[in-house]
């Protein structure tokens, strides 16, 4: 797990259009980058909705926010289209960007055992620097923590 003061990865990938984009921290005061399992399942959902309900305060704190899964580009559209989602998704497809966040690997689930991302956020500075880092995560109010933990930091 990447801690707080670490200089965070260079994220490029593709996103839910397809399109090559270079996450850049200077774009934002902060810029979340929020690691999840798999699009259209009910934490994923739960916890990115969280964001979209969150949206105007991430806004007016000039918070940028970036969602990473190992799905394929094509079904990141239909997720964000769904549920409305105005920030970023990123397709991780081989997890090389995930393991660089310390957040992919071995799982288990239903007695099978398999490679995936872990549910981590990361909260990045302007430059690039994790501020905050989040291990294991519970999708539920996730996005008002981290908006919390964003003033707190603000003193």
């Amino acid at each position: 797990m990447l801690e707080p003061g670490d200089s965070a990865p260079q994220i490029t990938l593709s996103d839910q259009r397809g399109e090559t984009v270079t996450v850049d921290p200077a774009d934002a005061r902060y810029t979340v980058v929020y690691f999840y399992p798999r699009a259209d399942t009910p934490g994923c959902t739960t916890e990115a909705c969280g964001f979209r309900d969150e949206w105007e305060a991430f806004e007016d704190a000039d918070v940028a926010v970036v969602g990473i899964s190992d799905d394929p580009a094509e079904d990141l559209d239909p997720f964000a289209e769904k549920y409305d989602l105005p920030f970023t998704l990123l397709s991780d497809p081989d997890g090389e960007i995930a393991s660089a966040y310390d957040s992919y690997g071995e799982k288990q689930m239903f007695g099978n055992t398999f490679d995936g991302v872990f549910r981590n956020t990361y909260v990045l500075d302007d430059e690039g620097t994790v501020v905050l880092a989040y291990e294991g995560v519970s999708p539920e109010d996730h996005a008002v923590e981290i908006l919390e933990d964003i003033t707190a930091l603000d003193g």
